[in-house]
């Protein structure tokens, strides 16, 4: 029996180290350790053997079955490396070949709004601020002046989030109002805010105009003496240089947002031009963003004295304003992945945010 487990061993090991590939190796597996197997028939005659003897040759056998398989998978671990060395030698790109025949990516309309926003309001002294997409329902509907019996939070089809037992359910954002707080906390209740925070945000609604999942960019300012004018210069401002036109006219008119007061609902003057609305001009009123002083019980939520430190909001759709000025008709289309949309209406990616060289520029 000695002899015999020495000479088997040998084999085994003599013929695993001489595998040329996969396939030969797996039949020596199977071979040595499958259920009709070399080494499973020994491991099977234990059974038999009287105390003596399988104290004898027990170990000896499952030494052999595990250096067996500790050889299978060296040589394993060498023939795929030897295979993967060989496919790559053989799928080399040369890169002085011509790229004519390879169609350019594009940038997204979308992550283009995002970078002339950021370009836009930086000039303007406001930073980028960004929050978790899933929030807590403190952060995104309490801390904002929504309790669990305020009906504006019927207002949102909100995705609820799984709870663990004993906790309260997260949600998917349904607005990036929640970095507002988080922005506030983050100074500490004592410095100036201003910060932009362009994100995804995510409500049950599909239709031409609206999807599950869509941009945000909400707008604070908090500081000493805020007034509504400021909030109207700089929406004016703002909405300038967004569309590239001198003949943008706002309206402001009354509305409601629980965490703002007064709350107002921001129009723009459009024309028509070949039947399609055209921003600027003044022969019709588009309602593009939302916007008021931030409210009192916010500014405290944020941690800062609502007597001594002022502030407004205004929040709208990047997809919108995407739509407005690139002339997208249908929302959905953003999220479809057709290549054919995104080579028409998607950006080079050199192409730099309007404006870049300053709003005064």
């Amino acid at each position: 029996m000695v002899h015999d487990l020495d000479q088997l061993k040998t084999d085994l090991l003599g013929s695993i180290d001489a595998a040329a590939g996969l396939d030969a190796l797996e039949v020596l597996r199977v071979h040595a350790l499958g259920k009709a197997g070399a080494i499973t028939g020994l491991l099977k005659t234990l059974g038999g053997m009287s105390p003596e003897e399988r104290q004898t040759e027990g170990p000896r056998i499952h030494a052999l079955r595990e250096a067996v398989t500790e050889a299978l998978a060296r040589r394993k671990a060498v023939l795929e490396r030897k295979a993967m060395d060989a496919k790559l030698a053989s799928e080399t790109l040369d890169m002085t070949l011509p790229a004519d025949g390879i169609a350019p990516g594009s940038v997204h309309p979308v992550s283009q709004v995002m970078d002339e926003l950021a370009e836009i309001f930086a000039d303007l002294g406001f930073a980028v601020a960004t929050g978790p997409e899933i929030e807590t329902q403190w952060y995104n509907f309490s801390a904002l002046n929504m309790p669990e019996t305020h009906p504006a939070r019927a207002m949102h089809d909100t995705f609820y989030l799984q709870a663990a037992e004993g906790e309260e359910a997260h949600v998917l954002r349904t607005h990036t109002s929640p970095v507002q707080i988080r922005a506030m906390h983050a100074a500490g209740g004592q410095q100036p805010v201003r910060i932009i925070a362009p994100g995804r945000t995510y409500r049950s609604d599909s239709d031409a105009t609206h999807t599950p999942m869509f941009h945000q960019v909400e707008g604070l300012v908090i500081d000493k003496g805020i007034t509504l004018g400021h909030l109207k210069w700089t929406l004016e401002t703002f909405l300038k240089a967004f569309f590239e036109r001198d003949d943008i006219v706002l309206r402001l008119r009354p509305s409601y947002f629980p965490f703002t007061e007064p709350s107002a609902e921001v129009d723009v003057g459009y024309s028509l031009v070949n039947g399609k609305r055209v921003i600027g001009g003044s022969e019709g009123w588009m309602e593009v963003l939302g916007s008021g002083m931030v409210h009192r019980t916010v500014i405290e939520a944020g941690g800062y004295d609502p007597n001594e430190w002022q502030g407004f909001a205004f929040g709208c759709g990047i997809d919108r304003l995407a739509m407005l000025k690139y002339g997208m008709d249908d929302l959905r289309a953003f999220f479809d992945g057709d290549v054919r949309w995104l080579r028409h209406y998607g950006f080079s990616a050199l192409d730099v945010p309007t404006l870049s060289g300053g709003v005064g520029a």
